[in-house]
């Protein structure tokens, strides 16, 4: 018995390894140096296999070399895109413990990620990891390469695509980022503002006091318990985060 694969065919296949490929690369934990590169690419051969039975929209993919160095270009570019906004999600946790640690005094104290080769803050680098652990702890990374699996079938490979649609994502996805951000740190950032004002007044109230001598622990105090107390609505936000990733690419029309 002798298995006849067509050319046409094998080239889909590589085409849709490359737009996983190129989410893998930019979305972590899998853009980490933790994860090596022949898992990233065995996980990407795997989820293209997955997919293999909606390739044969583009059974029309031409085998000119012209062709195929835009089609691969336009592939990397749609795996990017969704990549972009998949990171976004975890951008925007590690951005608020950011805002936190600076508000609260802990941004002098930047550890080094030997995985990202970059000084993270404390509580973002603990934000980033605990929104890792919830979305796997979730499934909702089910939800989220589903959304990838997706667009090979209303974006097959080979389909034209404008790249304007990238632009409009990418547009969107920053302003998920900041407002994600700001809406998971404002309730700590008020709680330190708040502190910090009554320490000021006491100071000019009670200078005697040497409140200066007791702001500095306070502060560290009351923002490790603000943060432990943001624990309990951490998963909400990430839920609602994933929402907003969600109806951002479902409006552009690049999921469903």
């Amino acid at each position: 018995m002798v298995l006849q694969i067509e050319g046409v065919t094998v080239l889909t296949y590589v085409m849709a390894s490359l737009r996983i490929v190129a989410w893998l690369v930019i979305v972590p934990p899998f853009s980490t140096r933790a994860v090596p590169v022949m898992a990233k690419t065995l996980l990407a051969l795997g989820l293209a296999l997955a997919v293999a039975p909606q390739l044969h929209q583009a059974d029309t993919l031409s085998a000119d070399a012209g062709t195929l160095i835009v089609v691969a270009v336009q592939e990397v570019m749609i795996g990017a895109t969704m990549g972009f906004v998949t990171y976004v999600m975890f951008a925007a946790v590690q951005a608020a413990g950011d805002l936190i640690d600076t508000f609260g005094g802990f941004s002098l104290a930047a550890a080094f990620d030997p995985l990202n080769q970059t000084f993270n803050s404390i509580h973002g680098k603990l934000f980033s990891m605990l929104a890792t652990m919830l979305l796997f702890a979730s499934n909702a990374h089910l939800l989220v390469i589903g959304g990838l699996l997706k667009t090979f079938e209303y974006l097959p490979v080979g389909s034209t695509w404008q790249p304007d649609n990238a632009i409009e994502v990418v547009t969107t996805a920053f302003g998920v980022f900041f407002t994600s951000a700001v809406q998971i740190a404002l309730p700590l950032i008020a709680v330190l503002f708040v502190a910090d004002l009554g320490l000021a007044l006491l100071t000019k109230v009670a200078p005697q006091l040497n409140a200066i001598g007791i702001m500095f622990p306070a502060k560290i105090g009351l923002t490790l318990l603000v943060v432990g107390m943001s624990f309990a609505v951490l998963p909400d936000a990430l839920t609602r985060l994933v929402e907003s990733i969600s109806d951002a690419t479902k409006a552009l029309g690049i999921t469903s």
